[in-house]
């Protein structure tokens, strides 16, 4: 699955319009690259950040969280807005993925603000208590239709979801392609469509990112 729906040197012109950001976000960003690992990406990263600092966001929950590159934006949002009042969520599987969003966050100076949870993602949103002004979404697609009614549960009114591959690498637009994932993140993107709690819209940035604001 390609990174981005884009052309790769329109990609390239978002993503060198962000601001200079700390070495620490420059290195995970290498680091991704050296590895295959996806994230999100500088330009998706900072349309995250100005969501959550717009929003006044002061509790923001992710459904997977990666080594805590998208966490980072969230959390320097919630910083820079609230101080140590504002909260993340970062949920992974992975104990050593979560020690090691642990070393980056704490190296931005960031962890103070994070939550860390290690298990599966939508299971850890249900347990928590109150609402959250912005949830994220990046778990696995399939799982994206039966996460909406946790995630309605939780977010606040007038709070704003972000969910990521929305597009999938443009299998969306091919009706040959009917596998699992795919027909998953069509129906997800129906269900938001089609509901009246809901207006959102799929920005086509990197690979698809919906946002979208629970009534």
């Amino acid at each position: 699955m390609p990174d981005t729906v884009l052309p790769p040197l329109l990609q390239s012109y978002l993503d060198e319009l962000v601001p200079d950001r700390p070495a620490e976000l420059r290195a995970m960003e290498a680091l991704a690259a050296a590895e295959g690992f996806p994230i999100i990406g500088p330009a998706c990263g900072q349309l995250c950040y100005v969501v959550a600092r717009m929003l006044g966001a002061r509790r923001i929950f992710e459904l997977g969280s990666g080594f805590g590159y998208s966490t980072a934006w969230f959390a320097r949002a919630v910083t820079e807005t609230h101080g140590s009042g504002g909260e993340v969520h970062h949920t992974v599987w992975e104990q050593t993925l979560s020690e090691q969003a642990q070393r980056h966050l704490t190296a931005l100076g960031l962890a103070p603000q994070v939550r860390f949870h290690v298990g599966e993602a939508v299971a850890a949103l249900a347990a928590q208590s109150g609402s959250f002004d912005l949830i994220f979404s990046d778990i696995d697609k399939e799982g994206y239709p039966d996460s909406l009614p946790v995630i309605e549960r939780r977010l606040r009114p007038g709070g704003v979801l972000i969910v990521d591959n929305m597009l999938w690498g443009n299998r969306v637009l091919d009706p040959a392609a009917t596998d699992p994932d795919t027909a998953a993140i069509r129906r997800f993107t129906r269900q938001i469509a089609d509901s009246p709690h809901w207006s959102g819209s799929i920005l086509p940035i990197r690979d698809g990112l919906l946002l979208a604001l629970k009534g």
